[in-house]
């Protein structure tokens, strides 16, 4: 088959020749279903068949080619003997295996005294060399085919080498010429080569294995360029023509007067931003990254405040119901003798009073909603919903987040908060359609935590000094990276370590892991809020968003197992009040250079983004723990460490691209998945 239109390139596998069903079921494990995912599946490395062995040269277990006469067919009649080929040159004998293969396709394999080449992995059996089942058998007229390096596929059971490489060079020899969206002095400047002759090297040479090689650098460009213009026409999508909200600021300047505490410089100046945004005449659609404890709710509520003094209502989403419980409880407090309407919904509420504030919401009797994903079905109408505040916004997805600010129509402005510092390369990847504001200073009164670091072996020590904290009515975290004991991992794990602590101070110790139901998890965190229980041994699940301002102790175990950014916001547990906090990481001997790095970066600074940046060196991209998880991981080959400058240079690009995307920049949409983005109508 030979690709003509490129627009066959987005069509089924199926329709090249040799691809049936059974095929595509294979390639569809290794996510092939498009003739474009073909050329986007770069090899991972190549088998060296270059060379032509003599037999009596061969290594046992290594991938050879020779070049042998065919001197003897052996087909048994036996049932499940295999069938044999005698082969030789002047050095030796080798026998070539077949097992259920028939008779007549082997005959014109190997036709007798005739030269083949032949390449497989070599054994010796019964005194002999042997090769079971070769990738290759081949005529001396197709000597070249072989001979040579051979690009090697990440494949799965049912394709081998020689099925896949005929599927690849078919697709990659015929690709149709692509008319360059890049111009030949930007590609020359930046160190770039054209679109058709990158993918061809990329699958001929072994510029796939090197980052930094000319054609991947043109790949990764691509990648980010498609990504940064669906990002693009995103917020064109987003930011819609509403009608400025009208507010006096005078509500919000009475209760920032009233605050315990002054707002920092930093909050002060978000506030500005945010309210610069409401009273514009485009939709807002903004998120503020602030560290733990830099005080984003306070912000959020402020902008609250000013958008109910302009007439509309509005609504504070939470993932988790003690959360949101907090949420409402401060905003009680805050907002009290403002004459400000609020009310608390979750999938938890009684139906009669659920049913009154599904009916005061519709009439506008309520100002301000605060709950969780509760907020957002389908039953609850608002009467003018102007604001949506969406806390840890990392825990829904962008459906669930559009669902709820449609309630409000065009006219409703959203506002997303983040504990999670996110490196300033995958911030504009993921964020590149919101505005950003950052949070990046602590409230002055706040205590630094002070940060040690503790042998494993030298844990009896720290008893002591918990039931001394235990005694004074401190609270204290105790996080296992695993919930049970593995045999695979010498790590701690939080049920063991639950049994161990809770023979020491018995009824006062509570356990969450991530194998709780939600309700079980929110009775224990809700025990220890109230200063029922004492110590919490946990998981990973305390990371963000719950203020227990009476924790001041935190005890890390397997700490060097952790990621810089994931240790930091387990270390933002504690430290929510006014009495100094403490977090002991606790480690084995042993520790790899990196670990200690970890480590002394985490008792030199608080700084989450500092933090965050100088996780992603040390760790690189793809091993950060919870950025996977959280969607955070959406490119397949550009990396925000090794590509940084690519990163750049991509926005920077997109920025600079006027008027509506052209035919070249579509394909390059297609081509990475990006173009459902734009189509869609979330927004």
């Amino acid at each position: 088959m030979i690709l003509i239109k490129k627009d066959l390139i987005f069509q089924d596998v199926k329709k090249l020749k040799g691809i049936g069903v059974q095929l595509s079921k294979y390639l569809k494990k290794r996510k092939i279903e498009k003739i474009k995912d073909i050329i986007l599946n770069l090899p991972y490395s190549e088998t060296d068949r270059s060379k032509i062995s003599k037999l009596d040269n061969l290594e046992v277990g290594k991938i050879h080619t020779i070049k042998v006469f065919v001197k003897k067919l052996n087909f048994p009649r036996i049932r499940n003997l295999p069938n044999k080929i005698t082969c030789e040159d002047d050095t030796g004998k080798i026998d070539i295996v077949y097992f259920n293969s028939r008779e007549g396709y082997l005959r014109k394999l190997f036709p007798i005294n005739k030269l083949v080449i032949i390449s497989g992995k070599v054994n010796y059996f019964n005194n002999k060399y042997q090769i079971t089942n070769p990738d290759y058998v081949t005529e001396l007229e197709n000597e070249e085919y072989v001979v040579k390096n051979i690009p090697k596929y990440n494949l799965t059971k049912g394709i081998n080498e020689k099925k896949y490489r005929s599927i690849s060079e078919e697709v990659i020899n015929n690709l149709p010429h692509i008319n360059d969206w890049l111009r030949t002095n930007f590609l020359e400047k930046y160190n770039l080569i054209e679109w058709n002759k990158c993918i061809k090297k990329l699958h001929n040479s072994k510029d796939a294995k090197n980052s930094q090689s000319k054609s991947f650098r043109r790949l990764v460009f691509d990648e980010l360029c498609a990504n940064f213009l669906s990002l693009s026409e995103n917020r064109k999508r987003i930011k819609k023509d509403k009608t400025p909200k009208k507010f006096t600021k005078k509500k919000s300047e009475t209760i920032v007067k009233n605050l315990p505490f002054e707002l920092t410089k930093s909050q002060k100046f978000v506030i500005n931003e945010i309210n610069n945004d409401l009273l514009s005449n485009k939709r807002m659609f903004r998120i503020i990254q602030g560290d733990v404890g830099s005080g984003k709710t306070i912000v959020s509520l402020i902008s609250i405040i000013n958008v109910i003094e302009s007439g509309f209502q509005c609504a504070l989403m939470s993932p988790t119901e003690i959360l949101a419980k907090q949420h409402f409880k401060l905003s009680q407090k805050i907002l009290k003798n403002k004459n400000i309407s609020i009310d608390y919904l979750t999938g938890k509420t009684e139906y009669k009073k659920k049913k009154e504030i599904l009916n005061k919401l519709k009439r506008g009797k309520i100002e301000l909603l605060i709950g969780t994903h509760a907020l957002f079905q389908k039953k609850i109408d608002f009467k003018k919903l102007g604001l949506v505040v969406i806390d840890e916004q990392h825990k829904f997805g962008v459906k669930q987040r559009t669902d709820l600010a449609n309630k409000g129509g065009n006219e409703c402005d959203v506002l997303l908060m983040s504990a999670t510092p996110i490196p300033r390369t995958m911030m504009m990847s993921i964020y590149g359609d919101m505005d950003i504001s950052k949070i990046n200073e602590k409230p002055a009164k706040r205590k630094k935590i002070i940060t040690l670091s503790k042998p494993e072996k030298k844990i009896d020590e720290l008893w002591p000094y918990i039931k001394k904290q235990v005694i004074a009515g401190n609270q204290v975290f105790w996080v296992c990276p695993l919930i049970n004991d593995s045999k695979f991992f010498d790590y701690s794990s939080a049920k063991k370590k639950f049994e161990f602590i809770d023979k020491k101070f018995p009824n006062k110790v509570g356990l969450v892991h991530g194998s709780l139901n939600k309700e079980e998890k929110d009775k224990i965190l809700s025990k220890f809020l109230k200063k029922e229980l004492s110590i919490l041994v946990s998981t990973t699940v305390i990371e963000v968003g719950i203020d227990f301002p009476n924790a001041n102790l935190i005890v890390i175990e397997n700490a060097d197992k952790f990621g810089l950014a994931q240790l930091h916001q387990l270390r933002g547990r504690v430290g929510r009040g006014e009495k100094q906090a403490t977090c002991i990481l606790l480690f084995k001997d042993g520790l790899s250079k990196n670990a200690i790095k970890r480590i002394k970066i985490l008792k030199d600074t608080d700084d989450g983004f500092l933090i965050a940046e100088e996780d992603l060196k040390l760790r690189g991209f793809g091993d950060l723990i919870g950025y996977q998880q959280s969607g955070f991981k959406n490119f397949r080959f550009a990396d925000p460490v090794s590509h940084e400058e690519l990163f750049n240079l991509a926005e920077k690009y997109v920025k600079n691209i006027k008027g509506n995307i052209n035919q070249e920049y579509s394909f390059l949409l297609k081509l990475f998945d990006k173009a459902e983005i734009i189509n869609t109508n979330e927004f």
